[in-house]
């Protein structure tokens, strides 16, 4: 490659994604020079805002929690081209499905032993459990903690729900200290969920740690602004899209990242450190350079397929719905994983006396709903706004849009401890090349957001 025509940059990062675009904005802020090379015609990965009609759907994430406080410094640094969208207060209530109707999911041992959701000894086991032995299984799944400090219908009501929302995943296939981590540590490190979460509240914050609110976001306008904001940022020319057979190679202490552009324009960028922050599955092509056993344990990572439906109502009643949404256990034995309410979240959704809803339907449990036509999933949306939501069976649905993500969220399952140590020796192997995404570190925006930050205030 030494008589080749090369272009010159300091990072290189694979992929425009959230981590992608969070990672280039603040390694430019310390004045490296950054270039985003994309596969996709657009930037923002899985985020992807959509008008119809009147009505805002949201075809990846729909919210976040800003459970840490890079997510309000990058609205700050973002400000004004993007402003922070807290939800209602009503988001604070989340519906369980059981036996035919929603309940709120309880938030304090008042309501918890006053719910229809668990038995009476589940709720008399909560009194005992600041008392109850810690676990020694460091492998433990979250759902086999669940059911051992809470009982097994916390653990169908509430973890199970809870589990399928997040990862749209079994909880008895994920350990608790990676898909939970802070779960997990609650237990180990105060011996109690009950007795470290009071511990952690009264524990002395910062300014900066109140930035932290834990509360539910998203973008004025939906998350699309965040990701034009992030791109503005950045700027244009340092982004290159439509760029295929991406290839990796180390050199006398250099990267050389090779790529087709719009089909046919061969590009070479030399650059001393490269991120790449796409899916596990499509690193073997991305770095052919690496040990085949190591590129295994990373590129075997499973992946949730999940169907996400929009669904535009222009005259609902929207008191209704004064929620965040509504989780269906596994156990109910539903077509639908869940339901989120944005219009109730957020203003500028819906018209004025109008709801949108968005439904998920697949995961783990049901992969083969990604295959569904839509009629199929027309049908299933139109019994679940009937018998879930209550709409009358002839209510007009006034927007329709489905969004299929076949590879849409990676399962923290028992393989991780080993993808994780194949990720810390190829990086040690090969300095300057920084393997992110949500492989590791967490699924979550606030998770993406904070990983990029890190990376691309150190890199």
């Amino acid at each position: 490659m030494e008589n080749e025509d090369f272009r010159m940059r300091d990072v290189v990062v694979i992929g425009a994604g959230l981590t992608g675009l969070t990672a280039a904005f603040y390694a430019q802020k310390r004045g490296l020079n950054v270039e985003i090379v994309e596969q996709a015609d657009r930037i923002g990965g899985q985020i992807c805002t959509h008008r119809v009609g009147n009505f805002i759907f949201e075809s990846g994430p729909n919210t976040g929690t800003v459970s840490c406080p890079e997510v309000a410094e990058l609205f700050n640094d973002l400000h004004p081209h993007c402003e922070l969208e807290l939800a209602r207060a009503s988001s604070k209530c989340r519906l369980v499905w059981k036996n035919g109707q929603f309940h709120p999911l309880p938030h304090g041992i008042a309501t918890a032993l006053t719910t229809p959701l668990f038995t009476w000894s589940d709720k008399l086991r909560i009194i005992g459990e600041p008392w109850r032995r810690k676990g020694t299984d460091p492998d433990e799944s979250v759902g086999a903690l669940a059911a051992r400090r809470l009982g097994k219908s916390y653990l169908d009501y509430a973890v199970d729900p809870f589990v399928s929302g997040i990862y749209a995943g079994d909880p008895m296939m994920l350990p608790t200290r990676f898909a939970l981590p802070k779960l997990y540590h609650l237990e180990q490190d105060y011996g109690s969920f009950i007795r470290g979460a009071i511990a952690k509240a009264r524990e002395p914050k910062t300014e900066r740690d109140r930035l932290a609110t834990r509360k539910v976001f998203s973008a004025r306008g939906g998350l699309q602004h965040l990701i034009d904001a992030l791109g503005q940022a950045v700027g244009q020319k340092h982004v290159t899209c439509n760029a295929t057979n991406i290839k990796i190679a180390p050199e006398k202490g250099s990267f050389v990242v090779q790529l087709t552009v719009n089909g046919n324009q061969q590009q070479l960028i030399r650059c001393k450190r490269v991120i790449t922050t796409c899916g596990a599955y499509a690193l073997p092509a991305l770095l052919p350079f690496v040990d085949a056993a190591q590129m295994q344990a990373i590129s075997s990572l499973k992946y949730a397929p999940v169907v996400q439906i929009g669904v535009g109502i222009a005259h609902a009643d929207k008191a209704r719905h004064a929620a965040f949404g509504g989780l269906i256990p596994s156990r109910e034995h539903q077509n639908v994983l869940g339901i989120l309410f944005p219009s109730a979240c957020f203003a500028g959704r819906s018209p004025e006396n109008g709801a949108v809803f968005s439904f998920f339907l697949g995961g783990v449990h049901h992969p083969e709903y990604i295959r569904k036509s839509d009629d199929e999933l027309q049908s299933i949306i139109d019994q679940a706004l009937h018998t879930m939501l209550k709409y009358p069976a002839d209510m007009p649905i006034d927007a329709f849009r489905i969004y299929r993500h076949p590879q849409a969220i990676p399962q923290y399952e028992w393989s991780t401890d080993a993808r994780l140590a194949a990720i810390d020796a190829i990086q040690r192997q090969f300095p300057g090349l920084i393997i992110a995404g949500n492989l590791r570190d967490g699924i979550g925006m606030a998770h993406r957001i904070k990983q990029g930050a890190s990376i691309g205030k150190t890199i």
